[in-house]
């Protein structure tokens, strides 16, 4: 392989002859491949070696300095492994283990991972320079920085009790002076326990961290894939002083303890990677409530492949984000993934020739090459004014946040019948319903016809955790109930999980997307200016080929992804 990557290097006009025989020398002296050494000898740039390792294999190439390799991929293949093979895991998806190689076209490597990991390999190409830096970083450096982090609740929760004279009681709440509790927020043992929480929930892959005090407890909960499991209760008497810790952490006033605040945490992680926590307080009637939602980019997933679309709805949606002009929705229930379908959109039109503006609320993840507005209410500054000043700077692309009301819906769909792209966000039950919402929205039904291009509705699903996974024993009634057809009802095995200490013991680890893509045909069109209901419009787009969200979660149930009781409880009868 290494005279032939040199011959073919040479015959591309990239590196000399003369250059091949003093990397070849060297490889004999040093042992190694032949492209760790023209490279360390500076006759091609890593970046030019991987694009051609790229073409010659037929397979993507990476950049490994561009990511943030999740702990729990990297500790999937043992450090000895990486070593010999000159490879490292980037990320999982699906079943698939996504692994950096040298030389994509060692099977006995990828036969090596195969058997260790129980994954089906899908080989991305980089430099081995690249990969041997890596190896030493994750495996070695960061792998030390982690350790600092292994937390112990119930330990730190008795340092802080340690601290009893120090903190202050609800009770003498009133009567304290601002200084004191800002005080009693900066003892260590405070500190301590509120990084403690924030690390933990990273580690534990929370998407949102409560902090709710009652009359007579306080308790600390995690959102682990969609559903709060409960991590401790603390005396209620630190409930002040951790609030305001947060607050201080968030630039918050911590003086004002009768309205709702907002504001935001970015910490640095061990790996040089950032961890983004969107803090909103609110006053209830035994104290301040406190919610966080962490928002980590690394793990933000822009491939839309990825994000659990069938081909053919991933084709209808590409068709038509593409379109220079018109109008793509997506539409769902707070916490059902919205944002990210609109992120993956974006990320896949953000080129040097088209500008993108957006306008949200909030802002949850930054984009290099877009023009992110946030919304400030209080200021005047809404989502119909940022449209409205969009209009004016020479946009091809603007996503707004939600249409939530008629001159907000009015604005967005005259821009896309004026040549822009416009991507936004409503809160209906399904796609069908999307369309009767803007019209009661008081928009003409000419000009829905006319602007929307597709709507895409969404649901998020518990994923079977993949440690436990078993055969599920599910009665064919209950099949029957979950709309199986009745023809496919023994041609596949359910599954769950049984439960074990990778899933916390609940059978499920992750989230998988449920969705139904409507794209708006002309009979479809017709319909909507005769003004059918919304069942007779679902029921015509069903005859067309639409795919529902029971329908898409019934595949998954088929695929072995998730459960019997998710396709029932996070989808609704296709025929009620």
């Amino acid at each position: 392989m290494a005279a032939r990557l040199g011959e073919l290097l040479i015959r591309e006009n990239i590196i000399s002859l003369q250059q091949l025989h003093k990397a070849q020398t060297a490889q004999q002296t040093e042992g190694g491949k032949l492209g760790f050494h023209l490279t360390k000898l500076g006759f091609v740039s890593e970046q030019e070696l991987t694009k051609f390792l790229s073409r010659q294999y037929g397979v993507p190439a990476i950049n490994l300095d561009d990511f943030q390799i999740p702990e729990d991929v990297i500790e999937l293949i043992p450090k000895e492994l990486a070593n010999k093979h000159r490879l490292i895991p980037v990320n999982r998806a699906g079943a698939a283990l996504i692994v950096a190689m040298s030389d994509p076209s060692n099977i006995f490597a990828i036969d090596d991972i195969k058997f260790k990991t129980g994954y089906n390999v899908e080989p991305v190409v980089a430099a081995e320079a690249s990969i041997l830096k890596a190896i030493t970083y994750y495996y070695d450096e960061a792998a030390k920085a982690r350790s600092k982090y292994v937390i112990n609740l119930e330990e730190l929760l008795e340092d802080l009790e340690g601290a009893d004279d120090e903190l202050i009681s609800p009770e003498e709440e009133e009567e304290a002076e601002l200084i004191d509790l800002e005080d009693a927020a900066s003892q260590s043992p405070v500190i301590r326990f509120v990084n403690a929480i924030l690390v933990d929930a990273m580690r534990k892959g929370t998407s949102d961290i409560h902090i709710e005090p009652y009359e007579k407890e306080f308790r600390i909960r995690y959102r682990i894939d969609g559903s709060l499991q409960e991590v401790m209760q603390p005396p209620i008497k630190y409930a002040n002083a951790l609030t305001s810790r947060i607050k201080i952490l968030a630039n918050l006033d911590i003086a004002e303890r009768r309205l709702p605040q907002d504001g935001r945490i970015k910490i640095k992680l061990a790996g040089g990677g950032e961890m983004d926590f969107r803090v909103s307080i609110c006053p209830t009637l035994f104290g301040e409530k406190t919610v966080l939602r962490l928002l980590d980019s690394s793990n933000l997933q822009l491939d839309m492949t990825k994000l659990g679309f069938d081909e053919d709805q991933i084709d209808i949606w590409m068709r038509n984000i593409v379109k220079p002009y018109g109008m793509c929705l997506v539409t769902g229930p707070t916490g059902s993934g919205k944002t990210t379908t609109l992120y993956s959109a974006l990320a896949s039109l953000n080129n040097e020739d088209v500008n993108i503006s957006t306008a949200e609320d909030p802002v949850e993840f930054n984009f290099a090459g877009i023009n992110q507005v946030q919304m400030h209410e209080d200021i005047g500054l809404n989502f119909a004014s940022a449209l409205r000043s969009f209009l004016r700077q020479d946009p091809d692309i603007i996503m707004v946040g939600e249409i939530r009301d008629f001159e907000t819906g009015e604005i967005a769909i005259k821009a896309a019948l004026t040549g822009h792209m416009v991507l936004s966000t409503l809160h209906t039950n399904d796609a069908p319903a999307t369309v009767t919402r803007l019209l009661n929205m008081g928009i003409e039904p000419f000009l829905v016809t006319a602007a929307v291009n597709v709507v895409v509705a969404q649901r998020l699903g518990k994923r079977i955790c993949k440690d436990c996974k078993i055969p599920a024993d599910v009665d064919k009634s209950v099949l029957l109930k979950a709309e199986v057809p009745e023809n496919l009802i023994g041609t596949f095995q359910p599954m769950q999980g049984r439960g074990c200490p990778t899933c916390n013991n609940t059978g499920y680890k992750g989230r998988v997307a449920f969705y139904e893509v409507l794209e708006m045909k002309d009979a479809l069109k017709e319909l909507v200016l005769n003004g059918v209901s919304t069942l007779e419009l679902k029921a015509e787009a069903i005859k067309l080929g639409f795919k529902t969200l029971r329908m898409s979660a019934i595949s998954h149930l088929i695929n072995g992804v998730t459960t019997v009781d998710e396709v029932l409880g996070r989808t609704v009868s296709d025929y009620d």
